[in-house]
Formats: structure tokens, sequence, C-alpha cells
């Protein structure tokens, strides 16, 4: 939250304050892609070491990003993470894919996110 510098403090509705939201990217591990027809696909991300899932991501990236990350998903298809709920439209992948996610800062969870890039681990 911010508030005008030169306003007075006041409670109630005002114009003077204003929400802000402040992003920041950080690497995780892709589990695997959710996609349905008809809705937006999304990457289901975990914490590098652990491989505990965090949160999905919207998958916003341009067409050829896009089908390079479903070729690859292809490639490197695996079984579901233990301890994963039964998700039926998501194709998992083994442990090896990291991605560049963009999210809200300060959260404890991955909240307003898209995937911004991927890679093979060690390359």
């Amino acid at each position: 939250m911010s508030k005008r510098a030169d306003s007075k403090y006041r409670s109630g509705p005002t114009t003077n304050w204003l929400k802000t939201k402040s992003f920041t990217e950080s690497e995780f591990e892709l589990l695997g892609v959710e996609r349905e027809r008809g809705k937006p696909a999304f990457a289901l991300m975990a914490e590098p070491e652990t491989r505990k899932y965090v949160g999905s991501a919207f998958v916003s990236v341009n067409r050829e990003m896009r089908e390079r990350l479903w070729k690859r998903v292809q490639e490197h298809a695996g079984p579901p993470p233990k301890d994963m709920p039964k998700r039926p439209a998501t194709q998992w992948v083994k442990p090896g894919i990291k991605a560049r996610v963009k999210h809200l800062r300060g959260e404890e969870d991955l909240r307003h996110t898209s995937l911004q890039d991927f890679w093979d681990e060690g390359t």
C-alpha cells in the first residue's frame, strides 16, 4: 500500500491510497503441465531441491515456446510425484526441467504467476 505524500491520513474510502503489486522471478522445477481443451494451460511447479509442489503458473509464452514446451513434456513423460492428488488433465514429467516463473512478491504460495522460460537442468 502506498499513500500520496502530500495527503493526510483519514479513515474510510479515499483516493489517496493505492494498492500496488510487486512481482519477482524465481526458478522452480517443472512437475507437469495441465491442459484441458478450451481452458488455459498451467505448468505445475515445485521447489527444486525437494520437488514439493508450490503452485501452478499460467503458460503465457509465445506459440513457438509453447510448442517446444509440449514437445519437451512428451519426451520427458514420467509418473506423478508422490503425495500429489490425481489430476486427470495433467501430463507429468521426470525430474530435470527447470523453469523461470514470474510471481507476486512476498507471498508464501505462488500467486499471479506466469511461466517465463524453461530449460533442461545442466544446460
